[in-house]
């Protein structure tokens, strides 16, 4: 079974940062595309960063461009989310996601169905 745990959520104030991380067990190593997701209250759960296996090149949310670096070591199956220069809209629940079917509950970014999901952890960030 694929398991996702993140770490590092917290509060901050706007202009701070934060490091998010995610470790991930169940499958082979690198053998599965990771993202990151996002949702805020009374929103829709949107895709905010995903490093492909097959290109290992990061693509973003338009709204976290510059700001916000996603990395991940293949042979440990972390990922690590880096946000800087955090703004009030960037509060959140954030939620480490492993690329599988296109099942209930899954949602699409960056050319991938991502059906696997961490619990999420708490960003919270004051203006």
């Amino acid at each position: 079974q694929v398991q996702l745990v993140e770490s590092g959520g917290g509060s901050v104030q706007a202009g701070g940062s934060l490091r998010l991380s995610c470790s991930a067990s169940g499958f082979t190593r690198g053998t599965r595309s990771m993202g990151w997701f996002r949702q805020a209250p009374g929103k829709e759960r949107e895709g905010v960063a995903v490093i492909p296996t097959v290109t290992g090149i990061p693509v973003y949310v338009d709204s976290v461009k510059g700001r916000f670096t996603i990395s991940r070591d293949s042979a440990e199956n972390t990922v690590a989310l880096q946000m800087n220069s955090l703004k009030p809209e960037d509060t959140a629940v954030y939620y480490c996601a492993a690329a599988g079917a296109r099942s209930y509950g899954a949602h699409f970014f960056a050319g991938y169905w991502f059906d696997y999901w961490g619990q999420g952890t708490q960003v919270t960030v004051s203006s």
